[in-house]
């Protein structure tokens, strides 16, 4: 167990402690995690928390004040909460953060009988990049390595479906400009964040529109069919033409840009994005979508 002295005690808002705070899942020092476990004499669902923070700050205490968190547990779902590497450590570039949060899910899966967790019943939830992050493992095939030496690895990194606050719609940033209606990036500064965001350390001599592999895998927006899991997305923030980056990672539009795909393919979701007049028929929140799917 790796004790970090950085963050708050893991203290939910009900003021109940973690079950088992601090927990490793990894080698990184920010491969840990906080679980509560639900009161339950039979294995139980999990709802899985990555924090936000653009992949270069956050972490796992961003949630302990939610009051969500006590009614899933009251529902009989467990919480974890995690943290992860940032894209600026090496392997560098947002897919190895992305990879740390799939590491995590496969190894609560790994030790299920440790945590009380029903393996057919895990969930991803979080807001910005932790959104991000819930819907690329939601949209994503199973990146389980069968013939991996590491027994963790082996483990599938299907859930039950997901819930994303203020996500961005995928992380091939070069199509954002079509989704959002900005003008294609051009500044050098741009250009270098969306090289670094894909692992490179510099945009010079580089064509970024090139990079396929890297570009195909982090498009969580294309990966989405009919047989995605059920997706969950709320964004607060108002529209128009962003005039900063935090209006742009953050635009209604890329609400908008998954709840369309999701239209297109025929996969189920309930979104919410009340400043451009988007809303669900259900009325449903967020702890009712999980209870439903998951109890």
């Amino acid at each position: 167990m790796i004790e970090n002295i950085d963050l708050p005690q893991a203290i939910n808002a009900a003021g109940v402690p973690a079950t088992f705070a601090n927990e490793s899942y990894g080698d990184h020092e920010r491969n840990t995690f906080d679980i509560w476990l639900a009161d339950s004499n039979q294995p139980t669902p999990l709802v899985m928390y990555i924090h936000g923070g653009g992949f270069i700050g956050g972490d796992k205490s961003r949630y302990y004040d939610s009051e969500d968190w006590v009614r899933l547990l009251d529902a009989g779902i467990s919480i974890a909460s995690i943290n992860y590497r940032f894209m600026s450590e090496p392997p560098y570039g947002i897919l190895g953060s992305m990879k740390d949060s799939k590491r995590c899910l496969q190894y609560i899966r790994a030790n299920a009988e440790k945590y009380n967790i029903d393996k057919t019943r895990i969930a991803c939830s979080g807001g910005s990049a932790g959104a991000g992050t819930s819907l690329w493992l939601a949209f994503s095939d199973d990146m389980a390595d069968a013939d991996n030496d590491d027994p963790v690895l082996r483990e599938s990194t299907i859930i039950s479906c997901a819930a994303a606050f203020s996500t961005q719609s995928t992380y091939d940033i070069l199509r954002w400009p079509e989704l959002i209606g900005i003008p294609p990036y051009q500044n050098p500064e741009e250009l270098l964040t969306i090289a670094r965001v894909f692992g490179l350390k510099s945009a010079e001599g580089t064509d970024l529109f090139a990079q396929t592999e890297i570009r195909s895998e982090l498009d969580f927006l294309d990966k989405m069919t009919k047989d995605t899991v059920p997706f969950f997305v709320f964004n607060h923030y108002e529209g128009g033409i962003p005039t900063n980056e935090d209006e742009l990672h953050h635009h209604p539009l890329h609400a908008k840009a998954l709840k369309d795909r999701a239209e297109e393919v025929g996969a189920e979701a309930i979104v919410y994005a009340p400043a451009i007049g988007i809303a669900d028929p259900s009325g449903k929140d967020v702890v009712e979508f999980f209870i439903e799917k998951l109890v």
